[in-house]
């Protein structure tokens, strides 16, 4: 892993003067999915193995996946607020039912690529700090992102157009939306039930990250994949300031610093995660993992772009305006509207 990789090379240079000026300090870290990506390969071994390296182990960390705590993942943001949780990572619009400004970076259709989406999520990071910080008591420590959110069917699908009449399983409400706008159905389903509902013609589809899928073998209940990425589901990676208070400053700096980093690795890490999701999944031969699936790959046209496009601007995004306050949609116009080139109404 490039974190690990950067640890283990600084550790000469920086272990002896870190465990000098850092004092020893235990923490708490609630991650993401267990099973999937972003927590195997970034958060895990970041929390578990850099950090107490980058500190001469002056630092270390417990870290388990909410899922692993039998939690849905809504409720972090709240177990934060109030002290319960110390460090917390989890997927933006888990909070969406607290207040729709959570769905603003990453309405379906909004970001057609992982650049796009990197800089709407910067332009938008200085509302959420405020929201977070102001509200919940929590402070925003960064906010990374899933590989692209694309279709997994067990079903002939040729072009987007043909999710019409289909059920699909949807994890937030811009992709139900966006799905019932294309003339099919939103099912809601917990990540774990989706391969049963595929296998049984429970759900026609699901969306999920392309490399979350191949992770959770969603290749062998599917038949044809959908490339067109529809949205990205971006993580906050947070910590309650009650927490943060008690520990010390050069801690603070220090844990800050090295979260960056871990950001940057995992947006760094998305497009080509978002590539080898699709490729393992389709059996390419550019797939390096000795597991393959077996999926038909089903490459979006400029029609399939053009339609997402048209549906995010007739319904998404109206949709969502109507729901979030007014100062929620002139943010999203003065930060986002540049970057996109729309402009939402309220």
């Amino acid at each position: 892993m490039k974190t690990a990789a950067i640890a283990l090379a600084l550790t000469g240079l920086l272990g002896n003067a870190l465990a000098d000026e850092l004092p020893r300090t235990s923490l708490k870290v609630v991650g993401s999915v267990s099973t999937l990506s972003p927590y195997k390969d970034f958060e895990h071994p970041f929390w578990s193995k850099t950090i107490p390296t980058l500190s001469g182990g002056r630092v270390t960390a417990e870290i388990r996946g909410f899922n692993e705590m039998g939690m849905k993942g809504p409720e972090l943001m709240r177990l934060m607020s109030s002290g319960v949780i110390e460090f917390g990572t989890a997927t933006l619009v888990y909070f969406a039912g607290d207040n729709p400004i959570n769905e603003a970076i990453d309405l379906a259709g909004l970001a057609p690529d992982v650049k796009t989406a990197r800089q709407v999520t910067d332009a938008f990071y200085p509302v959420y700090e405020r929201l977070y910080g102001e509200r919940s008591r929590v402070k925003l420590l960064g906010i990374s992102t899933y590989p692209a959110q694309v279709f997994f069917c067990n079903a002939s699908v040729r072009a987007l157009s043909d999710l019409k009449g289909k059920k699909v399983r949807t994890s937030s409400r811009t992709q139900a939306e966006f799905v019932e706008a294309l003339g099919g159905s939103s099912v809601t389903l917990a990540f774990a039930e989706v391969v049963p509902a595929l296998q049984n013609k429970v759900v026609d589809c699901a969306i999920t990250g392309s490399m979350s899928g191949y992770s959770a073998k969603w290749y062998e209940v599917s038949t044809h994949l959908l490339a067109l990425p529809v949205n990205w589901n971006q993580q906050v990676h947070a910590v309650s300031l009650k927490a943060w208070e008690r520990i010390d400053p050069k801690v603070r700096t220090f844990l800050q610093t090295q979260i960056t980093t871990m950001v940057n690795d995992i947006w760094a890490a998305a497009e080509q995660q978002t590539r080898q999701g699709i490729e393992c999944n389709t059996g390419s031969s550019a797939c390096t993992s000795e597991i393959k699936g077996r999926m038909v790959l089903v490459q979006p046209s400029e029609a399939d772009r053009a339609l997402l496009r048209q549906v995010m601007l007739d319904s998404v995004l109206p949709k969502w305006a109507a729901r979030c306050s007014a100062d929620c949609v002139d943010s999203f116009n003065t930060r986002l509207g540049p970057i996109v080139g729309l402009s939402a109404k309220k």
